[in-house]
């Protein structure tokens, strides 16, 4: 792991919304901090309505955690484009936010209960 990233379990209780509804709700939240940059809140996957996001064509690199896929999610309202991403095999050191989302805050609600 890199010196400017940290993650680390956080508690409470953490939901995300799309489009006013719950897509999750967790216990098991993990926080990763990464240099000046806003926290984010990453959820297990199984912790996700994943039947209400679809894998998206886009993909990125980040230098540290690795290769991110995207996903696309089915609101009721219409599609949410690319609100949540990925690492299914993150850099050495990042493993932890294998099998978890992330997702973008301009798009759903991520909170703490």
């Amino acid at each position: 792991m890199t010196d400017d990233i940290r993650i680390r379990e956080i508690g409470g209780t953490w939901v995300v919304r799309a489009g006013g509804a719950v897509i999750g709700e967790t216990k098991r939240a993990l926080e990763l901090a990464e240099g000046g940059y806003p926290p984010v809140i990453y959820f297990p996957r199984e912790d996700i309505a994943m039947d209400f996001l679809d894998r998206s064509q886009k993909e990125t690199v980040c230098p540290h955690k690795g290769s991110a896929n995207y996903y696309t999610i089915a609101a009721k309202s219409g599609p949410i484009a690319d609100a949540a991403w990925t690492y299914e095999s993150p850099s050495a050191g990042m493993e932890a936010i294998a099998s978890h989302l992330a997702f973008y805050p301009d798009k759903v609600t991520v909170e703490r209960l």
